[in-house]
């Protein structure tokens, strides 16, 4: 189990609303991220959860770009200008206070949606390396991440860049991980909690298996607020244990209209 109210690195995230120019303008006109004031961080993992378009992965990239990732993935400094990134999220980067107990700088940002520019624009660096300078994929096990499946690259990234002290950001990392390797990753959080005090852990994510980490601090999305919320109150929990305990009715209840899902209304 993680410790009981173990110090954070980030302990708050607020924003500065004198900093906001317009409010009608996204990221801001997104319920929740209009409605925030302040996050207490009381946990080193905490879990941003909620329905698509409820800011989620808004708010976790203004934190990223906010402490110095790159917008689309990587260490702190790495930018990535082969591909043309979010800036659409700098409004809210800008507006952003973020206060630590200890601010490191140490930590990885991984965005799901654009870890494959990401590999590819460390492969093209590693093309024509700086003089003296290690290969990037040296970091990364020694070859390039483009050399395994999109699940085997997701989970050595994981574990050859997450195991150590530092600020961890996550956007929806279970993309490209079986529920097997999603069980794998509570491992890995696990491990890398108890072995490094310094490490802390902010994921975005749909997934019941890992909104289920033992101790984790849940942020819901939903409802046009962010608030707390247990577990068994999440709504992905709540989907699969409707769906798992009853499937058949479920399905029936589901698919009863003869209309294709997707012209529903």
């Amino acid at each position: 189990m993680a410790e009981k109210h173990p110090a954070t690195m980030l302990k708050s995230i607020k924003i500065l609303r004198d900093r906001v120019e317009r409010w009608d303008t996204y990221p801001f006109s997104v319920a929740a991220i209009r409605s925030l004031d302040e996050l207490k961080l009381r946990s080193r993992i905490c879990l941003f959860a909620g329905e698509n378009g409820t800011g989620k992965s808004s708010l976790l990239e203004a934190i990223a770009v906010h402490y110095g990732f790159g917008p689309e993935g990587g260490n702190r400094g790495f930018g990535n200008d082969s591909t043309k990134s979010n800036h659409s999220i700098d409004p809210l980067a800008r507006a952003l206070r973020l206060s630590f107990d200890r601010r490191t700088g140490a930590g990885y940002f991984l965005r799901a949606e654009s870890f494959f520019n990401t590999v590819s624009h460390m492969d093209s660096l590693d093309e024509e390396p700086a003089p003296h300078a290690p290969l990037i994929r040296s970091f990364y096990g020694g070859q390039s991440l483009h050399t395994r499946s999109h699940g085997e690259t997701f989970f050595t990234l994981l574990d050859l860049k997450f195991r150590r002290n530092g600020l961890f950001l996550l956007d929806e990392p279970e993309a490209a991980l079986s529920p097997q390797r999603q069980l794998s990753f509570l491992v890995l959080l696990y491990d890398v909690l108890h072995k490094y005090k310094d490490a802390q852990f902010i994921i975005s994510t749909h997934s019941p298996i890992i909104l289920g980490y033992p101790e984790a601090q849940i942020l819901s999305f939903d409802d046009g607020r962010i608030h707390e919320i247990e577990y068994e109150d999440t709504a992905s929990m709540q989907v699969v244990r409707l769906f798992v305990n009853d499937r058949e009715r479920f399905l029936e209840e589901l698919l009863k209209d003869d209309l294709p899902l997707f012209e529903r209304h």
